[in-house]
């Protein structure tokens, strides 16, 4: 029975991206024990994988806050351990960076990774055993399903499985998802124009926020709506009942529009500043993008693409 562990750390929408390679490796390689390395914050999502074994959260972000701290060496001393325990057969590493390839150096096993052409850091070539070529202009979906098999030794069909276990959905009212946060300025939409499609869209709205700048943008756009409500911050699992139930999700460039897509709910993704050909919601059924990089789209458009 082959072990395979996967190193994607970060960030949400690169985690969700992910899962599809989980799912090929599983398929392909039936019984495989399946690990995953993932920062602490994101764990939740690699947990719903039907076929991930095993989470090993990881806390970079907290742990290069807190270096001089005792817990933060104690907790890399218990990570280090916790793979010690165990050889892989395969170890890839679909981030490609710097971190994740030091991460996975700390794992027993055979460490497959993108070239220095391929890589988003060439310098994390250097620490992989094994190095592929994978072209960059693919979307992020498939250049972790192109890693994994390569890393694997399989082939791969066009079918594009998340393999997550949505939460039961509930029967309740009909309402929609608003997600009107994202990483960049050159990524938002204009409140106008939530504004405008929320009252076209006639549902009762819920706009969820992750930082006070994020809420203060939802309770304009609420207000502006008027059958809108801001919940208090939630978490990825609350979040996943949320999505699992909602009648449409609009938002934005950022991971939480991808986590809904994958989670199967009829989503639409607005894009403003970036290339949905690379990083634009991919391969689920229900999900739709409108816009693209300096292309801001009419609320109508979005509109059209709400099933």
């Amino acid at each position: 029975m082959p072990s395979v562990l996967f190193v994607k750390t970060s960030s949400l929408g690169d985690v969700v991206h992910n899962l599809p390679a989980v799912s090929d490796a599983a398929r392909r390689l039936p019984g495989a024990e399946i690990d995953w390395i993932v920062e602490e914050g994101f764990a939740g999502v690699a947990a719903l994988h039907a076929s991930v074994r095993r989470v090993i959260p990881v806390a970079i972000r907290r742990w290069r806050a807190a270096l001089w701290r005792r817990l933060a060496w104690s907790e890399i001393g218990e990570f280090r351990r916790v793979l010690a325990a165990q050889r892989y057969d395969v170890v890839i590493d679909t981030q490609s960076l710097l971190k994740s390839a030091l991460l996975a150096r700390c794992a027993s096993g055979a460490r497959h990774g993108m070239d220095s052409a391929s890589a988003r850091e060439a310098l994390a070539a250097r620490f992989y055993d094994v190095r592929h070529a994978v072209p960059r202009g693919l979307h992020a979906v498939e250049r972790n399903r192109r890693l994994t098999a390569a890393a694997l030794g399989f082939s791969y069909g066009s079918e594009v499985d998340y393999g997550l276990r949505p939460p039961a959905a509930s029967a309740q009212s009909p309402y929609a998802v608003f997600l009107t946060m994202t990483s960049r300025e050159d990524k938002l939409w204009p409140e106008a124009r939530w504004v405008e499609l929320g009252r076209a869209l006639a549902l009762p709205l819920v706009l969820p926020w992750g930082s006070a700048a994020e809420r203060g943008r939802a309770e304009r756009i609420a207000r502006g709506v008027g059958q809108a409500s801001v919940p208090s911050r939630m978490t990825l699992p609350g979040l996943a009942g949320l999505f699992a139930n909602a009648k449409a999700v609009v938002g934005l460039d950022t991971g939480l529009t991808h986590f809904a897509a994958a989670l199967g709910a009829p989503t639409v993704g607005i894009y403003c500043g970036s290339d949905p050909a690379l990083t634009g919601l991919y391969g689920a059924p229900r999900a739709r993008n409108v816009g693209a990089k300096g292309r801001t789209p009419e609320p109508g458009e979005v509109m059209k693409n709400i099933s």
